[in-house]
Order: structure tokens, then C-alpha cells, then sequence
């Protein structure tokens, strides 16, 4: 919660309600271009165990809809860095196309002193699932935020831009003509063809 109120207002607000489940709306500058996003502020598995999966069903209709994902732990909260893996793993059920972005993000980089989680676990884990990953501090560095959303946003366009060319390229490709219909035209021509004679 407090990321995306970073990334959209540039504003740390350290007293906030987690998890709220609100969807953001917003234009976004993404090279040059003004760009619309949604960005949906998903409640998650606090604690990984067998009720979790109740909570992953009221995240169901929110991943079905998300074209890229930033899965976000504490390094100060060793349970919320061990509900990253389920979580990717429910992601990719029903994302099962490999390319769909998800980063993983170690938050709270500035408490030091109270690391739980490891970088090093984090990028482990990261490199066991295929993912990309960021430590940042959302209450210290503003940029460091806007680049992970950032970077989110230019893998999720790149994939739309892809999966476009695909369907350009499929609407090039004739389809073939129905042999009935090319005798027909054949027909059509020689029919024609004989009364200008």
C-alpha cells in the first residue's frame, strides 16, 4: 500500500491501512508517453498456511485481470517473505504464460537492524522462480519505487505490443478460399467473358 501511494503521489504516508483492496486509476508518464494504468492494492497471504488458500480465492478475480505482478515482502517480516512462492505459484496457474512480469520486491531496505530476510534469499529465491529482483526502501528512496513500477510497466507493454503484432500478423495471413468459392468465380469470368464475345 505504502508503494503505490509513493508511486503515485511521490508521498511516503507511514500510517496507512494495509492491504485495502483499493484499484488506482491513473495516467502514468512511461517514455515519453502518457500511459493509463490500474494498479490494484491486493490483500495477501500474511500467513502461509492451509486458510491461505481461502485468502488466495479472494485474490482470484483481482490476478485474473493483472497483466504483470509486484509480489512484495518485508525484510523485516520472515512470514511474508515465505508467502512470495505460493503466491507466484497461484499467479502462474492461471497466468501460465511464462512471459506475464512478476517481480519480486524486498521492502524496508533502510531497516537494517531489523532484517529477518536476507538479499540474498530474496535473489535466490527470485532466480528459483524466474523473476527479477528489487530491495528498495519506500520511505527512503522515491525513485527507487518509481523505477520497479516503472520497469513493471514496460515489461507488461512490451507483451501487449507482442501479443498485438501477433494478431496483426494472423489478420495478414489470408485464410484459404473455399475451392466451391474459387469455381464459382472461374465459372463467374468464363460466363462473362463469353457474352463480351
Amino acid at each position: 500500500s505504502a508503494m503505490i501511494v509513493r508511486f503515485l503521489t511521490k508521498r511516503f504516508i507511514g500510517d496507512y491501512e494495509p492491504n485495502t483492496g483499493n484499484l488506482y486509476s491513473r495516467l502514468v508518464h512511461l517514455d515519453g508517453d502518457r500511459v493509463a494504468v490500474q494498479i490494484q492494492d491486493t490483500p495477501g497471504c500474511i500467513q502461509v498456511q492451509e486458510d491461505c488458500l481461502q485468502v488466495l480465492d479472494s485474490l482470484s478475480r483481482c490476478v485474473k485481470w493483472a497483466e504483470g505482478f509486484l509480489l512484495v515482502y518485508s525484510i523485516t517480516d520472515y512470514s511474508s517473505y515465505q508467502s512470495v512462492q505460493p503466491l507466484y505459484q497461484y499467479i502462474r496457474k492461471v497466468h501460465p504464460d511464462a512471459r506475464t512480469p512478476i517481480i519480486i520486491v524486498g521492502n524496508k531496505a533502510d531497516l537494517l537492524h531489523a532484517r529477518q530476510v536476507q538479499a540474498k534469499e530474496g535473489l535466490q529465491l527470485a532466480n528459483e522462480l524466474g523473476s527479477l529482483f528489487l530491495e528498495i526502501s519506500t520511505s527512503d528512496d522515491s525513485q527507487g519505487v518509481c523505477d520497479v513500477f516503472q520497469y513493471l510497466c514496460k515489461e507488461v507493454s512490451k507483451l501487449q505490443h507482442a501479443g498485438s503484432m501477433d494478431r496483426r500478423r494472423s489478420s495478414i495471413i489470408p485464410r484459404p478460399k473455399s475451392p466451391n468459392m474459387q469455381d464459382l468465380k472461374r465459372r463467374f469470368k468464363q460466363a462473362l467473358s463469353s457474352k463480351v464475345k
